[in-house]
């Protein structure tokens, strides 16, 4: 029986083991091996060119349309304030004291007796009152009088405008017994403004008016910092300045003589609640760019976020028509001993090579492959050849030729042949016939 079984496994008839033909093949088949030189023309001699992914593979989200700005923002409100180091006193040069000069606008009074009764003959002062007659100096500098005219009194002092009223009255004969007073001083003014409770124009009376009573009439300075607050005299076209701390430390300074025409303004040089509000606008500025930004990123981000979205959406799609077969791919197949026959697929947009493939799919088992006879089988193109074939033989008995299978690239419907070791046929016919061997041993007992 064992004889039986050796001559049947010996020509083929119990066990077909498939192997790599030149005389029985259908078609001319030649066999080059592979070396380096070898596997160089290989690669050249059939132009290759790997399936390329869809456009969405090669995009990515991008930057998005760009940031949004927040627009053009308003023009500032407040200045930037500078603190100064130190406020320059210069004083207005002194003024002698000179009598009050009658100017126009000023209203002058003149109280004459009126000599009708004896109690206001005894009390001349009473009569002087009762008829007080109040004259204001035109703009020619003369006041008009009934029955006397007009009379120049314009830059007379109030002396000189008596003797001038006198000589009046003299010459159209009327008793020259009187008085003469400025009722209202409209004349000569100074003007206050600035930081003070009450910016004014104060008139200057017969006494000299002060700098400080000046600002005392204006209601007083009001700035909250007065560390940087200085008082400005305008005098002739020039600025005189008087730091408030020096005022209020120099007796001498707070009683500067103003004259007709002096401009006081209270000024700040570096005003705290204005430098504030100067600070406190740049930090809501601040903020507003600063949100504007943050929402605009916001925008953006939601922006490259739907492209990825979409891009990813694609690429999923392309995915999934892949796993159901439903994309046209290039595919090398495995056959023989293999650690797993089937077919695989050529990568897209690179190539792949022998290694790849083998090493893709569990690799060559070496218990029964015969890693000497390795083999690619490839098809000729040229429809002149008849598909003749060409088989690239790779002899892996030496552990150092793998690493042409490394180097050599793989071309769609390339087919990967691995033989079976001598004693893997031998194995597997005895396993085909072992079962008949027990059935007939069992049957010849009986």
């Amino acid at each position: 029986m064992l004889l039986v079984v050796a001559m049947l496994a010996g020509c083929g008839s119990a066990y077909i083991s498939p192997e790599v033909s030149q005389t029985d093949a259908d078609v001319p088949v030649r066999v080059a091996s592979m070396t380096a030189q070898s596997v160089m023309i290989a690669n050249r001699a059939t132009a290759y060119a790997p399936r390329q992914l869809p456009a969405a593979f090669d995009q990515t989200a991008g930057f998005g349309s760009g940031l949004r700005g927040a627009g053009a923002i308003p023009d500032t409100v407040f200045e930037p304030q500078s603190r100064p180091t130190a406020l320059e006193t210069r004083v207005p040069p002194a003024v002698q004291p000179t009598p009050y000069t009658i100017g126009v606008g000023d209203v002058l009074v003149l109280a004459t007796p009126s000599g009708r009764s004896t109690v206001e003959e005894l009390s001349g002062l009473l009569a002087a009152q009762n008829r007080r007659q109040g004259y204001t100096v035109q703009d020619d500098g003369q006041i008009a009088i009934p029955d006397v005219g007009r009379i120049a009194v314009a830059g007379l002092s109030l002396e000189e405008a008596e003797s001038v009223v006198f000589g009046a009255l003299v010459e159209n004969q009327i008793e020259p017994s009187f008085s003469l007073e400025v009722a209202e001083f409209n004349s000569k003014r100074v003007t206050i403004g600035g930081a003070v409770a009450s910016p004014a124009v104060v008139p200057i009376r017969l006494t000299p008016l002060y700098l400080e009573e000046a600002l005392a009439q204006a209601g007083g300075i009001t700035a909250p910092d007065q560390d940087f607050v200085s008082i400005r005299i305008y005098r002739d076209g020039t600025l005189y300045q008087i730091p408030l701390r020096e005022l209020y430390s120099n007796r001498s300074l707070q009683r500067v003589a103003l004259i007709d025409g002096d401009s006081i303004f209270v000024d700040t040089e570096y005003e705290l609640a204005q430098a504030q509000a100067y600070f406190e606008e740049q930090i809501q500025v601040a903020e507003f760019r600063q949100n504007a930004r943050r929402q605009a990123l916001a925008e953006l981000e939601s922006e490259i976020a739907i492209r990825r979205g979409a891009l990813n959406e694609q690429r999923q799609n392309f995915r999934d028509r892949v796993d159901l077969g439903a994309v046209q791919r290039d595919y090398v197949y495995l056959s023989g001993e293999v650690g797993q026959q089937g077919r695989y697929p050529l990568p897209f947009e690179t190539r792949a090579t022998l290694a790849d493939a083998l090493f893709e799919n569990e690799g060559i088992p070496t218990e029964t492959a015969n890693v000497s006879q390795i083999y690619v089988l490839r098809a000729s193109t040229n429809p002149r050849d008849f598909n003749a074939v060409t088989a690239w033989h790779l002899d892996g008995s030496n552990a150092v030729n793998m690493i042409l299978a490394t180097q050599f690239e793989l071309r769609p419907n390339d087919v990967i042949f691995v033989a079976e070791q001598p004693i893997t046929r031998w194995g597997r016919v005895i396993q085909q016939f072992t079962p008949s061997l027990i059935t007939a041993g069992a049957a010849a007992t009986r």
